[in-house]
């Protein structure tokens, strides 16, 4: 089979899903910079086996020949010291073409940039996407009880376009599992009492009591269909916290089915059921299948990942993005591995004779910004 070069490096790309930055102290020495290149919380792994991982041992290599310097941490982030922070970002970004950002705030920590922060830092557009379980942990430590919590996450969410929010998020797979139920409000009130507790004795609260995420749930799903805002879960792997039970997409269908109006974005492909969620995108209108944290962290299975994920599913309804968090060095290593498994995966199908170039162009065209532009009104 021929090989078939195809250069996709001047399409821009749409990174529909990431989160903000932390400040720069926060990842300025060697086991601080590569614990973010885990799914892991274990410091064992983060400090002795991601070393052995081959999206480190890559991302070292890389970013060693984009500064010119020796191929080692250290040496990586003495060359990063030398450039201030927007100007060192901004060139990582153009080197991957990132022409706009849709950042989840919910994670992170209070060494995270706020909006505004990372406004001023990025180079490019860059947009809200509201969190709902943390909203709700706020709003069950602020309000006095289940009546206001509510009335106030639905006032909340009503604003949210207004507010410049372009789409919603859950990471309810990491807290009950994808399994949405019916809504039932004593059930409801009654998580919220215990929750109210434990805030009031420690001052924070962790959202992980079934009936009240399912309860707030579907209404922030009909809401999201009131706006035409996209409804971003998290579904697959991630880290220890998220029991893969529970976060294949297959259990969704009820839910998929029940608002078939509201946009849904299932993220991370779903790894590792990516063929489940290119079931649920190819025969589902309101299906949506994103490819980050999948791509970078499955590497070199990623080309294979892409041709049954391309296989099957439409064109039109696989995003990009990056899932990168903490440093802008996460985003141009997930966006480099994210090109190169693209443009191995469709070069295979033109040099197959199943796409001609220019059909393979206006697919990458489509995954890299076009579907994300479409559905997220951008």
């Amino acid at each position: 089979m021929r090989a078939v070069e195809l250069n996709f490096d001047h399409i821009p790309i749409i990174d529909h899903h990431a989160h903000p930055f932390l400040r720069r102290a926060a990842t300025d020495d060697p086991l601080r910079f590569q614990r973010w290149f885990t799914e892991s919380t274990d410091p064992v792994i983060q400090q002795q086996h991601v070393p052995h991982l081959l999206v480190f041992r890559t991302a070292v290599r890389w970013l060693a020949e984009f500064l010119g310097c020796e191929p080692t941490v250290a040496a990586i982030l003495a060359a990063r010291a030398q450039i201030e922070e927007r100007e060192y970002t901004a060139r990582l970004f153009e080197d991957v073409n990132i022409g706009m950002v849709l950042c989840d705030y919910g994670y992170g920590s209070a060494d995270a940039y706020d909006h505004a922060a990372m406004q001023t830092v990025l180079p490019c557009p860059v947009h809200p996407v509201l969190r709902l379980e943390r909203l709700a942990e706020e709003l069950i430590i602020a309000e006095p009880n289940f009546d206001s919590m509510v009335d106030a996450f639905n006032t909340t969410l009503a604003e949210a376009r207004d507010r410049g929010v372009v789409s919603l998020k859950s990471i309810v797979a990491y807290r009950t599992g994808l399994q949405i139920e019916t809504p039932d409000r004593d059930a409801a009130a009654a998580d919220f009492a215990a929750l109210k507790a434990i805030a009031a004795q420690h001052g924070r609260v962790r959202l992980a009591r079934k009936a009240l995420c399912d309860y707030l749930l579907h209404f922030a799903l009909a809401e999201a269909a009131r706006q035409e805002l996209p409804f971003q879960f998290h579904t697959g792997f991630g880290d220890s916290d998220a029991d893969l039970r529970y976060a294949n997409p297959l259990h969704m269908r009820a839910v998929i089915e029940a608002y078939p109006n509201t946009q849904l974005v299932l993220l991370h492909a779903g790894w590792p059921f990516f063929r489940e969620l290119t079931h649920l995108a190819a025969i589902y209108p309101n299906v949506w299948m994103d490819l980050s944290l999948a791509v970078p962290f499955a590497t070199v299975g990623i080309p294979a990942m892409l041709r049954d994920i391309l296989g099957m599913a439409p064109f039109s309804k696989v995003l990009f993005a990056t899932d990168a968090f903490t440093m802008p060095e996460i985003y141009w290593v997930a966006a480099r591995w994210g090109r190169w498994g693209l443009t191995q995966a469709l070069g295979d199908l033109v040099a197959q004779g199943l796409l001609t170039e220019a059909e393979a162009y206006q697919a990458i065209k489509d995954i890299l910004g076009d579907n994300a532009r479409r559905l997220y009104q951008v």
